[in-house]
C-alpha cells in the first residue's frame, strides 16, 4: 500500500522542497514545471477536497488559496510535521491511498501529486474502486504523477537514465510502481470515470477523471 516507502520519505522530508525546486540534478526533469503542475491540479479541483500524499504541503497551500476545503492524508510522520508547520489549520491524518479515515465530510475532488505510483497496479485498481464509491456524480480525481505513454517509452527512458549515470533515479524507476496511460485509462473507465491526460514534462502527466 505504499507504506514500505515511509522511511524514505521520513528521511527525505528535510530536503524535499529543495529537490522539487530543481536543486537535485538527477530529479530536475522529474520536477520541471513543478509549480505549474501543482497549479494545474488546484485549478481543476472543486469544492471539498481529499488530498493523498500531502508531503510538505505545497499542493495543499495552493488548494487552500483557491478557497477550497482540504482534508489531507499523509503516511510519513516527518512530512506531516512539516506540513503542519506550514499550514497550522490543515486537517491532516496518518493514512494512505487505501487506508484512511472515512468519517469525513462529503468529498467532491480527490487529488494527489507525485504519489500514486507507490501503489502496485492491483492496489491502484482497488483504490479507484474505493474512490468511485466516495464521489458523487461529476466528482473528480485529479492526480499528477510520473506515468508513461507505453511500455516502449519506459524502456527508452530507462536506457537514457542509465546512460546519463543517474543511478538514484534509475533505481526509483525500476523499484516503484509506475503505470502506463493505457493501463490507467482502462481501469478508470472500468470504474465509471471519463478520463483524460495532459503531459506536463518528460515524466509527469496530469490525470483528470470525472465520475459519470
Amino acid at each position: 500500500m505504499g507504506r514500505e516507502f515511509d522511511p524514505l520519505f521520513d528521511e527525505w522530508a528535510a530536503t524535499y522542497d529543495d529537490t522539487v525546486a530543481g536543486h537535485d540534478i538527477e530529479y530536475k526533469e522529474v520536477f520541471l514545471h513543478y509549480d505549474d503542475i501543482l497549479n494545474e491540479i488546484a485549478n481543476r479541483a472543486i469544492d471539498n477536497v481529499l488530498e493523498f500524499g500531502v508531503g510538505t504541503g505545497n499542493l495543499t497551500k495552493k488548494l487552500l488559496n483557491k478557497g477550497l476545503d482540504v482534508i489531507g492524508i499523509e503516511p510519513s510522520k516527518e512530512m506531516r510535521t512539516l506540513a503542519k508547520q506550514k499550514i497550522n489549520q490543515l486537517e491532516i491524518y496518518d493514512g494512505d491511498f487505501l487506508l484512511f479515515p472515512t468519517n469525513i465530510k462529503p468529498i467532491q475532488t480527490i487529488v494527489s501529486s507525485y504519489a500514486f505510483h507507490h501503489l502496485t497496479d492491483e492496489e491502484k485498481n482497488k483504490a479507484i474502486s474505493i474512490y468511485t464509491e466516495m464521489l458523487p456524480k461529476d466528482g473528480k480525481i485529479v492526480f499528477a504523477d510520473t506515468m508513461f505513454a507505453s511500455e516502449h517509452e519506459i524502456t527508452i527512458i530507462l536506457e537514457e537514465t542509465k546512460k546519463r549515470g543517474y543511478n538514484r533515479l534509475l533505481a526509483d524507476l525500476q523499484t516503484e510502481y509506475y503505470s502506463t496511460i493505457p493501463f490507467l485509462k482502462q481501469n478508470f473507465e472500468k470504474h465509471g470515470f471519463a478520463v483524460q491526460f495532459h503531459r506536463m514534462n518528460k515524466f509527469v502527466w496530469i490525470l483528470e477523471a470525472e465520475k459519470k
